[in-house]
């Protein structure tokens, strides 16, 4: 039987983002809660997946940075309202993380673990109840979409660089979508 890694080559090999200065591996393993700067959301809802698109043309699943102080929890609630509209209705499943070692000498911000973080992604049912809130020191969302799985994974995939269309096909194999 194949492993992730082996179904899903492009997601767990090695890789650099350019715009944070980053080396990233994705992993499956959940690390220790301190070392997690970063959450996205497999957002599921009874029409499928929720996908935004922002002023810069990004294509992304829901989620963001912590603040000081935040929990995980709470990270995901806010990330959510901001920019889809939407509350967390169930439990959030662990799916990943990239594992990212930075190589700036300081964090993105100070409360941030440095030089090793995690940008993990959690599977969660959500309701989308409103507009994002888009708050002005935030990415200005100005698409919400809801997709069927297949579709959700193709728009991701239409994002340059991009690793949020691999990640919601490794939910769909793991059978959390």
């Amino acid at each position: 039987m194949q492993t992730w890694a082996e179904r899903f080559p492009e997601l767990f090999a090695p890789g650099y983002w350019t715009w944070g200065d980053l080396d990233v591996r994705f992993t499956t393993e959940e690390p220790p809660d301190d070392l997690i700067s970063n959450v996205h959301v497999v957002a599921r809802t009874a029409g499928g997946i929720v996908v935004c698109g922002n002023d810069l043309g990004w294509r992304f699943l829901p989620g963001g940075t912590r603040e000081p102080g935040e929990t995980i929890e709470q990270l995901v609630h806010r990330e959510l309202l901001e920019e889809a509209g939407a509350r967390l209705a169930g439990p959030m499943t662990w799916l990943g993380a990239h594992r990212a070692v930075h190589r700036r000498p300081a964090p993105y911000r100070p409360h941030l673990p440095h030089p090793i973080s995690y940008w993990a992604t959690v599977v969660a049912d959500v309701v989308i109840e409103q507009e994002p809130t888009n708050p002005e020191d935030g990415e200005q969302v100005t698409e919400v979409l809801v997709l069927p799985p297949d579709e959700a994974i193709a728009y991701l995939d239409a994002q340059p660089d991009g690793v949020m269309g691999p990640i919601v096909g490794l939910a769909q194999a793991m059978e959390l979508v």
